[in-house]
């Protein structure tokens, strides 16, 4: 069974940091682009990073300094690590992946999500 699975997420203080981890299974995502989504408490889903198949990175701009996207082929697994987090941080963050890359028509129909960990700020 192709599938992603979460991990790490949980509560933590403002300021402080989080790793989140996705676990792929199935088959290998190695020439697939992975990424990182998140949906807030009465908010729309949103894009936090990506990272392709040749390790180009991309972030939101309101995660851009904070959170680190990294992926391990080896492992099949990917990674967001979180620092400096803020009370609107708080979310679901979901992982996905495509053989194309993110782009505004891509990741309105992305072939793989996982089923999301929740991620709590407390300020």
């Amino acid at each position: 069974q192709v599938q992603l699975v979460e991990s790490g997420g949980g509560l933590v203080q403002a300021g402080g940091s989080l790793r989140l981890s996705c676990a792929a299974s199935g088959r290998s995502f190695s020439t697939y682009t992975m990424g990182w989504f998140r949906q807030g408490p009465g908010k729309e889903r949103e894009f936090v990073a990506a990272v392709s198949w040749n390790l180009i990175t991309d972030y939101a701009d309101s995660v851009k300094g904070r959170f680190t996207i990294s992926r391990d082929n080896a492992k099949n697994t990917l990674y967001l690590q979180m620092n400096s987090l803020k009370p609107e941080d708080t979310a679901v963050y979901y992982c996905a992946v495509d053989h194309r890359p993110f782009t505004i028509a891509t990741i309105r129909a992305l072939e793989l999500w996982g089923h999301g960990t929740l991620v709590t700020v407390s300020s």
